[in-house]
């Protein structure tokens, strides 16, 4: 793929260790940019290796590498072919029944986007130059193998603004939802945030973190300090909350033992500790990106008034306030985040459908879902915790 000026070749890996991570990384996370600890090679080549997103477990890597005429790698996106909708969180499950009601074969079909990670964030990575024309060319090749090989439809997750309406403007369907994130308004401590709620929800959040804090001690870790204990300890954790909420976790052991290895540095762990006898009950993982606390996974053993609370959001506050973060993701749904100081966002998420009259419905079905997804954020946004007025 060519123009007069700027010659790309086109290149699809199976395996991401092939792929120079330095190379990688340079257009994955641009300098002087925001840093997104998800698209790392370090994170996205931990979960091929460790075996949670692979073929056998239906995430078969298909990245798209461009490379320019000095062999330079200039664009790429993380792309894998799906054999089901697990582990994406934009839930397209009702497409695929009514598809394959209609006599269609929905699966497998193409994903751009991180494994397992409702994170928003750059999909069609590119160097600064020539961006417009790199972007074209990952556009042009994912939609170009979602028809010739098939396959019914190619999905991008989580992406930015600027990807979401660049992707309309491609003819891709456009599709939006909400997340709850917490905002640092230059806090300069807890106490500070909660002189901007309400008298109410103020007392509220102190009656929580006292209940939560009574007879519990807050551990946070980070870096050298993150052992292998450690990541035993939060794995159990996990791997309770992952049984309850899906049945079968996502990721094994050693996906957490090779993040420790490579990404310490940007790895928050939070543990609580009964302090009758030091013991951990509780634990929550978070990334660390230049300007944002990404709220993943925590687990308990125990059961304790507002430990979830305290454990994923209040500490998580905290963190971000001493270290003058802008904001707190703390993950997908959950309404009861919004008495927390965590307030609606939009999130985004582009597909093309290769059947014509099955995308026309579908089309059809997302202008009434993007209506519903914006009041739904309007009437929200007028429920948060914060003083309003003379409040």
């Amino acid at each position: 793929m060519s123009n007069d000026e700027f010659a790309l070749s086109i290149s699809i890996s199976n395996d991401l260790s092939e792929v120079n991570r330095e190379s990688w990384n340079k257009i994955a996370n641009l300098e002087n940019e925001v840093y997104d600890p998800f698209l790392d090679w370090d994170f996205l080549q931990a979960l091929e290796q460790a075996g949670c997103a692979t073929p056998e477990t239906g995430w078969a890597p298909h990245h798209i590498l461009v490379r320019d005429e000095g062999e330079q790698l200039v664009g790429a996106c993380p792309m894998y072919l799906k054999s089901h909708s697990q582990g994406e969180f934009v839930f397209d499950h009702s497409w695929a029944d009514a598809y394959e009601r209609a006599g269609g074969r929905y699966y497998p079909k193409l994903l751009i986007g991180v494994p397992f990670t409702p994170v928003t964030g750059r999909r069609l990575l590119t160097q600064t130059d020539n961006s417009s024309l790199i972007e074209d060319a990952i556009v042009q090749t994912a939609v170009k193998m979602t028809s010739d090989n098939n396959l019914s439809s190619l999905h991008i997750n989580f992406v930015d603004a600027l990807d979401y309406e660049s992707l309309g403007g491609h003819g891709f369907l456009q599709r939006t939802d909400q997340q709850f994130h917490w905002e640092n308004d230059n806090y300069s401590s807890f106490n500070d945030f909660l002189d901007v709620l309400t008298s109410r929800k103020r007392k509220n959040l102190r009656k929580e973190r006292a209940q939560a804090q009574d007879g519990i001690r807050y551990e946070h870790l980070m870096g050298d300090e993150i052992t292998s204990e450690h990541w035993d300890l939060f794995y159990n954790f996990y791997l309770d909350t992952g049984a309850r909420k899906w049945g079968s976790p996502y990721l094994n052991r050693n996906f957490f033992e090779l993040l420790g290895q490579r990404m310490s540095d940007k790895v928050l762990l939070v543990f609580a500790h009964d302090q009758r006898d030091d013991r951990a009950i509780a634990g929550a993982l978070n990334m660390i990106g230049s300007d944002t606390l990404y709220g993943r996974y925590w687990g308990c053993n125990e059961q304790r008034p507002c430990l979830h609370f305290e454990t994923c959001y209040y500490q998580a506050i905290d963190y971000a306030i001493a270290n003058g973060l802008k904001r707190v993701e703390a993950g997908a749904q959950g309404g009861h985040k919004l008495a927390r100081g965590y307030a609606p966002n939009p999130t985004y998420s582009a597909h093309f459908i290769t059947n014509e009259s099955f995308s026309d419905a579908i089309a059809q079905y997302l202008t009434h879902e993007r209506e519903q997804v914006e009041a739904d954020i309007e009437y929200l946004g007028q429920r948060t915790p914060f003083r309003k007025g003379n409040d």
